[in-house]
């Protein structure tokens, strides 16, 4: 797919330089510790087990894939040295690359990387798809393994260099047969970075250090692909929940690195001569509202429809970001200005109806039983959603209690299937890095497979038969057709709502931090840090 009509999104006089996007840089001298604020705290370090992106980032860190997406979109080895498809498409042989190592000293063997993406694919959207075209793998020696697929399918390359979460990171194998259910205890990879446990200090501070072990490819690196070359010894990420203290921390060098600027907050960098601001994502974010289908209210169809037809982009876009120039009202389940986006079904959702709303909910029989909905209090970019959702749902004739947490209880409560008074739920609102759900069977919210699917559990046949169909689809113009009957699909069963497409500016010290990598996560190979 091309880069034509995604848009990037850059503040006046905020271009991107030639230092963000050149390959490889010289050594740091020693010592040089960079200093970030990221967009939460760090408290799950099992990127598999939570598709939290601070999660995600911390796995960019600790850990590599075997392959990986550039800025073109293309797929491109990463840990992986060679491979080959068989003529009949049915067996994919993967051999390692040589100096692959673990934190630990250990060797990087095929073993790790079998384990490690079996337990990612019984987590991930994509990854339980693959599973399902799988036969077997076969481990032939310690650096080569095979994957034998029942029958051809090609998104099998896309699906092993998934670019956000969750991301199908190679941890060591016993790390790896850990159950998809439970949690990682060890911090052991074999990324770029190695985290400093002893020095985790959750709600002030996460530690890296350059791992002096690592060999990184020889390619300039685009995106999560390419030479992740290491060019500070320290990492630190320094919790500071208050929206004003991180910017204030920033004009005056506390810190190098604000990954997400609030938006509210933009004027008071501007004439700041020293501090760069500019969109790292080009592909932008997609919010999401989700509805928990396994307890009442919305194990009812009706129920799950009058939601939505209470709900507006514009009014969340306001209240989340209120800069026009970082959002746009968008009917595309699968992003705006891309290969699979149509608006077929959206009106309901893009512009609120609350008779409607109301009439379904008289139809469904609702007895007005209060809605628990999770309000995550601590991200700039989430915490106006609830208040907004709550306001729209009850103009629609829904009973709204409003619960509020920090974002990372909200990431552990999500996964509670019991009922509302033993810490369950029945809606959320989050957000997608739009990289993530550029496309029906990538999009956790559009799987319906019941239990194994996404945090609310949608299950719906007919949608998982049209997302098959769409994996076993080699012609472009019919996979469009396909995406759209899954959009107009996915919102008469109502999978989830999505309200509205943004962009986070990232702020930086220009005077002293250069080789920023753009992408839909955030990495710190490439960095340099000057000044120290």
């Amino acid at each position: 797919m091309s880069m034509a009509g995604i848009r990037v999104r850059n503040i006046a006089g905020a271009a991107l330089t030639g230092a963000l996007v050149l390959g490889q840089t010289v050594a740091a001298h020693a010592e040089s510790t960079l200093r970030v604020v990221m967009h939460s705290d760090l408290k799950i370090t099992d990127p598999i087990w939570t598709t939290a992106y601070i999660s995600r980032d911390y796995g960019y860190m600790v850990f590599d894939t075997l392959f990986a997406l550039d800025a073109d979109l293309n797929v491109r080895p990463q840990m992986v040295g060679d491979y080959s498809v068989s003529d009949d498409g049915l067996t994919y042989s993967f051999t390692l690359r040589d100096g692959l190592m673990f934190h630990d000293g250990e060797p990087v063997i095929s073993l790790d990387a079998v384990n490690s993406i079996e337990r990612w694919m019984h987590k991930d959207v994509m990854g339980q798809k693959l599973f399902e075209f799988t036969d077997r793998f076969e481990i032939v020696d310690d650096n080569t393994f095979e994957l034998h697929l029942k029958e051809p399918y090609g998104l099998v390359l896309l699906s092993l260099a998934k670019p956000s979460s969750n991301v199908p990171f190679i941890m060591p194998a016993r790390m790896a047969k850990t159950p998809g259910d439970a949690q990682i205890e060890e911090f052991i990879g074999s990324g770029p970075f190695v985290f400093e446990s002893g020095e985790w200090e959750p709600g002030n501070k996460a530690v890296f250090t350059k791992f002096e072990d690592y060999v990184p490819r020889d390619e300039p690196p685009s995106w999560a692909a390419g030479g992740k070359v290491v060019n500070v010894d320290r990492v630190e990420w320094l919790s500071m929940p208050d929206q004003q203290t991180q910017v204030t921390a920033l004009a005056e060098g506390e810190i190098d690195v604000l990954e997400q600027m609030p938006h509210d907050l933009l004027p008071l960098l501007e004439g700041e001569d020293d501090i760069t601001v500019w969109s790292p994502n080009p592909l932008g974010y997609q919010y999401m509202f989700r509805m928990n289908w396994l307890l009442p209210p919305f194990d009812n169809q009706q129920v799950r429809q009058a939601a939505i037809a209470a709900l507006n982009q514009e009014d969340f876009l306001k209240a989340a970001i209120g800069n026009p120039d970082y959002y746009e009202v968008c009917g595309a389940m699968f992003v705006c200005d891309t290969t699979f986006a149509t608006d077929a079904g959206s009106d309901l959702l893009v512009t609120s109806h609350f008779e409607r709303s109301r009439e379904l909910l008289a139809e469904a029989g609702y007895d007005g039983a209060p809605v628990v909905l999770l309000h995550s209090t601590d991200l700039a970019v989430l915490s106006n959603l609830a208040p907004v959702a709550k306001q729209l749902l009850e103009r629609g004739g829904f009973t709204v209690d409003m619960q509020s947490m920090d974002w990372q209880t909200l990431v552990s409560r999500r996964s509670n299937k019991g009922p509302v008074g033993e810490g369950g739920w029945n809606a959320l609102m989050t957000a997608w890095v739009a990289a993530d759900i550029l496309n029906p069977i990538s999009t956790a919210g559009i799987n319906a497979s019941c239990e194994d699917a996404w945090f609310g559990w949608p299950c719906d046949q007919e949608l998982e038969e049209l997302r098959d169909a769409f994996a076993r689809e080699t012609d472009l113009e019919v996979q469009k057709e396909l995406a759209t009957a899954i959009q107009e699909r996915a919102l008469e069963v109502v999978t989830h709502g999505y309200t509205g497409q943004y962009y986070v500016p990232m702020a930086y010290r220009s005077d002293r931090v250069e080789g920023l990598v753009p992408g839909p996560a955030t990495y710190f190979w490439n960095v340099r840090k000057n000044g120290e």
